[in-house]
């Protein structure tokens, strides 16, 4: 016999999912273990008959074969049924379940732990493999279970898979209107009796501006349907945390029990882990757990006592601001204002007098009206107001918020002490809150928690570079800074899996500190630090922002590693492909001046808020999508290297471009920019460098193919010329070039031009003359590459007048000897087979024949060192290559022949 056990006190989904079961072991009996939930009991009273429901009490121990537990992982779960997990005759035990494990989880034969909403959900999808259908009643009940663990899709455990699942249901004929009946059903008229008596006595109180409450219920007996009745509760007087006791006495003359049901809408208060404590169960924000004891007040103090001390500070004005704050005097005109809010993409400025006293506020709507008017060359202080509110660093998030709305206003000042040190605006405020969203979503498996990424770094990173970053993060808290791991490596985790290990070999490390007026030199001061604890590390500062970088080259821990440390900056492109003008920020404008979302991800390595992640841009989202997605819609104009730094990555992670950001590559390119920026036309050095590097970076990757037709179909080439395309022509000799490159070894021939140099050379000649040499000098390549591409022509033309297969083989090794080795291979998969065929038997054979007899054999014999020498070998070395000489007797023969002593 198989059995499928439901949890005590059962509801819709441990039932749904038992049904769901009894499809796939179509012999396999339900086992209700202890009581049902009203609404469940008041569906069974009339749909029993329709489920494979037995009651316990019939079956036979000796008769049970196999066992499938659901919705529960916990022995107390299911009462007396758990004698049967140990009989000798259970051949296996298999749970299904939607919670998390802990130390109270039963062991099992096979687990089936998904993290969804209901375990209705894992059933269905198994359904669904199996290709089994339901009849009406098995996919309401189904359904029910899905609506009421997912609180109709309202719950924050709740994830797609529970919708694509209710959605398979439907196809079954769901009966709504059940559904609407028992996924929310009316309280009992007991418990309608209570809810005014409870909704009196309770008390609430305000820790770190969250509401928690504690209800304490004492009657004589046990009251069913509590659970829907706290939610009801907490619906009711709208609290972030409600802990709900109920005291009752089981059995007269015995220890009384205590039921404690607990709702939270905090990320930061986790009550499956609080409620573990007492043998409980469930999910971070409900769970629940019972226990015998005299005294239930002195347990709902402790947990009281767990709860408060898990809800973190309020966030402050202090940890929302930017800072230093862009400030004008009253004299500036509202043409230069205007300027300025262009340059920094502010919505609008305050205004300060000499003494640095702040006096007014004027919003970009006040400088558009002046200048639509006519009055550019008019102060500011016409326009400004003067009427301010402002906030102090401690003021919290929830002030700060109020003020805004009840005032209508975008931005507020931070004061301390009269000084102005920073600003919130209302941008800041909205980022915040969709950071919390955020950071309360459900995660795919794949995926570490993203509220705290700590654990997810220290379990899957090397433990000496975990060490590195406990080290930085120690060092700015002493100095009072705040410490970011930026970009790729937060990236690179989010597309790491759980049991994969993180190999950071570039980590970029930024510093803001600039709510304690640090200045630029904050990076280089904590890679100096860093230094003396790892002195084997190279140290390199670098830039006039001054970037620091430490680089570590095959260390015996660390590996080879580059650790990036800057100080928090901003950016402003003064035209087209311009270098950046750098100026100190805080961290979200260091995020903002980002190319792509998947990029301006940050965690916080310290403390308050440690492992928090930032998130300002959807770049979370955009790596479980697999896309990437610009960040600005100018983007490509200010910088065109984006586009080369977009297909690296989008080839490299194997993403997808997302449309709205081909269609801004697409604007860039036909806008003209390109043509305006040519490398042809001038050289431009910032435009160089990051062009450079990033055909670096594409061309000697093994995906350097895929990168090269997407930079072609989107037609990016036009960065470097407008002419610069790779046709099919060009396309094949690059693909020749590389299996030259195969079997030529450039290593082993003392080559220090890299390959991606050569397939570059190529790319280049598709360009006349002029333009490729002109490129190729304003990329600043070296200059063997570029006497090479200037001389191409040329020397093609020289070989081909000069070959004829009839020539003997020592006047074509003599030929080529003039020639590099590099020279001929570009020379080779420009020209026609019959040269290439000679060129490619010159380098792989010819040229590595050597002579029967060298300089040493002639000093032996006799011969005085001299010019005469050269003469001498190359003659027998002719004679050689053409079979006149056969082996080094028949050389020495005709040494003395020819050049007797």
């Amino acid at each position: 016999m198989d059995l499928i056990l439901c949890h005590q006190t059962a509801d819709f989904d441990t039932l749904g999912a038992a049904v769901g079961l009894s499809k796939i072991h179509p012999r396999a009996k339900i086992v209700l273990t202890g009581g049902e939930h009203p609404s469940v009991k008041s569906f069974l009273a009339f749909h029993r008959d329709e489920l494979a429901i037995v009651d316990r009490r019939t079956i036979h121990p000796q008769d049970i074969r196999r066992i499938f537990i659901v919705d529960t992982q916990r022995g107390d779960r299911i009462g007396k049924a758990v004698e049967w997990l140990w009989l000798p005759n259970v051949e296996s035990v298999t749970i299904y379940d939607h919670h998390p494990e802990n130390e109270h989880s039963l062991t099992a034969t096979f687990k089936y732990i998904e993290k969804v909403g209901s375990s209705s959900t894992i059933i269905c999808e198994l359904l669904q493999k199996e290709n089994i259908s339901l009849n009406v009643i098995e996919a309401t009940v189904m359904a029910l279970g899905i609506h009421v663990d997912t609180g109709s899709f309202t719950f924050e455990q709740t994830c797609q898979r529970d919708v694509q699942a209710l959605a398979w249901l439907m196809g079954f004929g769901v009966n709504l209107s059940m559904v609407s009946e028992y996924a929310e059903p009316s309280l009992s008229p007991e418990l309608q009796d209570l809810l005014p008596d409870i909704l009196n006595q309770v008390a609430v109180e305000y820790v770190n501006e969250s509401a928690i409450a504690f209800i304490l219920l004492e009657t004589p007996n046990f009251i069913p349907g509590l659970s829907s009745f706290v939610s009801r509760i907490q619906d009711l007087i709208e609290v972030d945390v409600l802990i709900f006791g109920h005291s009752y006495q089981q059995n007269k003359g015995k220890q009384g029990k205590l039921a404690v049901i607990g709702r939270s809408a905090l990320e930061s208060v986790n009550l499956a882990q609080i409620f573990a404590t007492y043998g409980g169960g469930g999910h971070h924000s409900a769970a629940s757990f019972s226990t015998r004891c005299d005294d239930p007040q002195e347990i709902l103090d402790h947990l009281k006592q767990e709860i408060k001390q898990q809800i973190p500070a309020p966030l402050t004005a202090l940890d929302l601001m930017s800072s230093p704050v862009r400030t004008i005097r009253p004299q500036t005109t509202i043409e230069k204002a205007q300027r300025i809010l262009l340059r920094y993409g502010h919505s609008g400025l305050f205004v300060v007098d000499k003494e640095g006293v702040l006096v007014g506020v004027i919003s970009r709507r006040d400088i558009d009206i002046a200048l639509h008017h006519g009055f550019a060359h008019a102060p500011v202080k016409g326009y400004m107001s003067k009427n301010l509110h402002t906030i102090n660093p401690d003021t919290s998030l929830s002030t700060i918020e109020s003020m805004m709305v009840n005032n209508d206003i975008g931005r507020l000042p931070v004061l301390d002490d009269g000084d102005l040190v920073g600003i919130v605006t209302r941008t800041d405020i909205l980022r915040q809150l969709h950071q919390t969203r955020i950071s309360k979503q459900q995660i795919p498996p794949t995926s570490p928690v993203i509220s705290c990424l700590l654990p997810s770094f220290q379990e899957r990173l090397h433990p000496p570079i975990w060490q590195l970053l406990q080290k930085a993060a120690q060092y700015a808290e002493e100095k009072g800074w705040h410490l970011y791991l930026v970009g790729g490596g937060v990236r690179d985790l989010l597309l790491t899996g759980d049991d994969d290990t993180l190999k950071l070999e570039d980590i970029d490390l930024v510093v803001d500190g600039f709510h304690r007026n640090t200045t630029t030199e904050a990076g280089v001061a904590l890679a100096q630090a860093l230094q003396t604890n790892y002195p084997q590390a190279r140290l390199s500062i670098h830039g006039d922002f001054q970037t620091a970088a430490l680089l570590w080259h095959k260390d015996e821990e660390l590996g080879s590693l580059w650790v990036d440390i800057a100080t928090a900056r901003t950016e402003f492109y003064p035209y087209p492909a311009a270098n950046p003008e750098v100026e100190a920020s805080s961290i979200r404008q260091d995020l903002y001046r980002r190319d792509f979302s998947i990029n301006a991800l940050a965690v916080r390595l310290t403390n308050p808020h440690v492992g928090e992640l930032l998130d300002f841009f959807g770049g979370v989202r955009d790596v479980r999508s697999h896309l990437i997605r610009v960040l600005h819609p100018n983007s490509f104009i200010e910088d065109p290297t984006r586009i080369f730094r977009g297909v690296r990555f989008a080839v490299r992670l194997n993403f997808d471009i997302e449309p709205q950001t081909l269609e801004y590559i697409e604007y860039a390119i036909h806008s003209g920019i390109f043509e305006k920026v040519s490398l042809e036309k001038a050289s431009i050095p910032a435009l160089t460098t990051r062009l450079k590097a990033e055909l670096s970076y594409i061309l000697q990757a093994d995906y350097w193919k895929k990168a090269l037709k997407l930079l072609q179909q989107l037609g990016a080439l036009a960065c470097i010329h407008p002419q610069c395309k790779i046709t099919p022509q060009i396309w094949w000799q690059i693909r020749y070039l590389d299996c030259w490159l195969r079997y030529y070894n450039l290593e082993q021939e003392n080559q220090k031009t890299p390959s991606w140099l050569l397939r570059l050379e190529i790319i280049l000649t598709s360009l006349e003359l002029q333009p490729r040499i002109k490129v190729a000098q304003n990329l600043q390549l070296p200059k063997d590459s570029i006497e090479r591409l200037t001389q191409l022509e040329n020397n093609q033309e020289k070989i081909e007048k000069y070959f004829d297969n009839n020539q003997k083989l020592s006047q074509k090794v003599d030929f080529f000897a003039h020639y590099k080795p590099l020279d001929l291979i570009l020379i080779a998969v420009k020209s026609p087979k019959k040269i290439r065929f000679n060129i490619w038997r010159y380098l792989s054979n010819w040229s590595k024949i050597n002579s029967p007899i060298d300089g040493n054999d002639l000093r032996q014999l006799g011969y005085k060192p001299s010019p005469q020498y050269q003469t001498i070998l190359k003659t027998i070395k002719g004679l050689f290559l053409d079979g006149k000489i056969n082996n080094k007797s028949e050389a020495l023969e005709f040494l003395k022949k020819q050049y007797p002593l």
